[in-house]
């Protein structure tokens, strides 16, 4: 069964939204495309600043071998160093409808 995750948050104090959409651009072509079992993602924002990324996977141990390797990732660090780790909240989801 598809497993969705998801991952809110704010970007650290001076991070344009152009600069971080170039970054978020970035690892997913060069870090989550490539990783088995990635489907698709998105990212929305809200209107005050909140960022989403959802992120479908093949299977929920897909997802838990990228989330593992991801902060030691060299391919993730410039996106890393945009988000402000204080706002993260994360969820998954398993996919019933599409």
């Amino acid at each position: 069964m598809s497993t969705v995750e998801t991952i809110r948050f704010k970007l650290r104090e001076g991070i344009a939204d152009e600069d971080f959409l170039r970054r978020n651009r970035t690892v997913e072509a060069e870090y989550m495309a490539k990783r088995p079992g990635f489907k698709s993602r998105q990212t929305a924002v809200s209107a005050d600043g909140e960022y989403l990324v959802q992120v479908h996977w093949a299977t929920a141990e897909d997802a838990d071998a990228t989330i593992a390797a991801f902060s030691g990732a060299p391919e993730t660090q410039d996106f890393l160093a945009a988000v402000d780790v204080s706002t993260v909240a994360s969820g998954r989801y398993q996919l019933v409808d599409h």
